[in-house]
């Protein structure tokens, strides 16, 4: 019991005295006045190396490194000191009133820390997704709410960059470039935001254009946006990977009308609003991407922003954890600080702990996206992660400031407020557990694989009608679903090329694998049997 109790005790002591050195950093923190900007041609250098030095020293140490470059660093510097000067000061007044700040975004444009992910060529900075999410934790820190209203200019962006032409580009990601202009991503919709294939926004073809009709949902920059990306059904009786197809709408099109503008919870000088398309005439130049792929477009654009998004949610994070610190550290009950009390260190453990982990993994998400590697599974981890802890940390803040969190007089009942919308936006926290679920799925499913020898079977099975032919097994699972059905059932065994024949219906029992999941549904690529006899070798 000592050796426990003088653990805990230790264990508290370290929590406390990093308290007391972060506030201190705190409080020593440089204020507008003594905090200078850097240029923009400053931010163009980091053009020459947007990566992190990960890679390059990993090769030279044999390991790897989490040290920024010095470009990346410059990067940080320059956000963090204009959070600083230009959105702190400002943020309550901005929640308070629920303006757009279109000051604040012009300044962080004139800086280079709007539109960063557009190449050169058309005008930007053309950095990579880990610049972004540096940038994006050192804004968040500062206001989410302005932070969005900048970051969805990059949403909009993404589906252009990843599929729009030569002259699209140089059209609509110019204008951004050459203006402090906003855009949006028009997707989400009244009655279908995750479940995407229940979007009823249509698009049918006149001639060489398109009229489209339905109305979005929850459309940030919505009011303000020049030009829209817009997700369109022209294939009603497809399948949900081919039925879409994504558009560029100019914002004055006759026929848009937008909503009023929504008071929310938190975030909320970002303009969020609906937005009705009625025959709405597109030029099929304006066209995304060749016809029913706009589900991929659409959804591929979330491996490049969730990153930044998720950075969001650390920045806010870091923020409510700083503000619990410096209250803990004043905050004084049965003649000591509160954050001498286990309880509260505790808490400010938990939170230092979860948003170290939340930003290695944005910064793994991001790494892989700049690395030419499909990310979608750390996308998924990074954004559902850093949103639920943000969450935690905000209200455990809230907690520790006792009543007083509970004022609009302290900061963190806004932090508290601004944190909720990042379990929704961009795929809610429950719709980000899909891909690391499918994951888990694919592990156990190979773990199950290696664990059972295979055992050849043979058995005759033909289609109805048709003369009996023999079928060849080296699945255990496979030749154990085979061997129980009755004579009779029948059993829809995959024939796709490449993939190992499995059972995956029978009117005797539901084969529960991994594999019989993903195939369930897809009849089209698979032969109906009928079991006639069995037969072992």
């Amino acid at each position: 019991p000592g050796q426990v109790v003088l653990t805990v005790v230790m264990a508290s002591a370290l929590v406390i005295a990093s308290a007391k050195r972060i506030a201190a950093a705190a409080a020593n923190m440089a204020r507008p006045g003594d905090l200078v900007l850097a240029s923009s041609k400053t931010l163009r250098m980091t053009q020459t190396n947007h990566f992190s030095t990960l890679h390059a020293e990993a090769e030279e140490h044999g390991g790897p490194s989490f040290t920024l470059s010095e470009e990346q660093n410059a990067l940080k510097e320059t956000a963090r000191t204009f959070a600083a000067e230009e959105i702190i000061p400002v943020a309550a007044e901005y929640d308070r009133t629920m303006e757009f700040p279109r000051p604040v975004f012009n300044k962080a444009w004139e800086m280079g820390l709007v539109n960063t992910h557009i190449p050169e060529e058309y005008g930007g900075l053309g950095l990579g997704c880990m610049e972004g999410v540096i940038i994006g934790e050192e804004l968040a820190y500062g206001c989410t709410g302005i932070m969005t209203a900048m970051e969805a200019n990059g949403l909009a962006e993404a589906p252009v960059i990843l599929a729009g032409t030569h002259e699209q580009k140089m059209k609509y990601l110019g204008r951004l470039t050459e203006e402090p202009l906003q855009a949006a991503y028009c997707v989400t919709e009244p009655g279908a935001g995750s479940d995407v294939a229940g979007l009823g926004t249509s698009a049918q073809r006149k001639g060489d254009s398109w009229l489209i009709n339905g109305q979005k949902m929850w459309i940030t920059n919505g009011g303000v946006a020049n030009w829209y990306f817009v997700l369109a059904k022209t294939d009603p009786k497809a399948k949900a990977g081919a039925a879409f197809t994504g558009f560029i709408v100019d914002a004055d099109s006759p026929g848009i009308s937008v909503g009023r503008k929504e008071i929310n919870m938190g975030q909320r000088c970002s303009d969020t609003r609906g937005i009705t398309f009625e025959d709405v005439l597109v030029l099929d130049e304006n066209r995304l991407g060749d016809i029913g792929h706009g589900f991929k477009v659409a959804m591929g654009a979330f491996d490049h922003t969730r990153p930044p998004v998720a950075s969001g949610a650390v920045g806010l994070a870091r923020r409510a954890m700083d503000e619990a610190i410096a209250y803990a550290t004043q905050r004084k009950t049965m003649g000591i600080p509160i954050a001498n009390h286990q309880a509260v260190s505790f808490m400010i453990a938990d939170m230092a702990m979860g948003i170290e982990a939340a930003r290695l993994l944005t910064y793994k998400a991001a790494y892989e996206i700049d690395h030419g590697r499909r990310n979608t599974l750390y996308a998924s981890m990074a954004k559902g992660f850093a949103g639920d802890h943000c969450n935690k940390v905000c209200a455990d803040a809230v907690q520790i400031f006792g009543g007083n969190g509970f004022n609009t007089e302290y900061p963190v009942e806004k932090l508290m407020r601004d944190a909720k919308i990042y379990q929704i936006y961009e795929g809610t926290s429950q719709a980000c557990h899909l891909q690391p679920l499918r994951f888990c799925d694919s592990l156990r499913s190979a773990s199950l694989e290696r664990s059972i020898a295979p055992v050849p079977c043979s058995r005759q099975v033909g289609r109805s009608g048709s003369e009996a032919q023999p079928y060849h097994c080296e699945s255990r699972r496979a030749m154990l679903a085979l061997v129980s059905a009755p004579e009779g059932a029948p059993v829809y065994i995959s024939v796709r090329p490449h993939f190992r024949p499995l059972p995956i219906k029978c009117e005797c029992q539901e084969i529960l694998t991994a594999e019989a999941r993903n195939l369930q549904g897809m009849k089209e690529r698979a032969s109906a049997f009928t079991i006639r006899e069995v037969k072992h070798s």
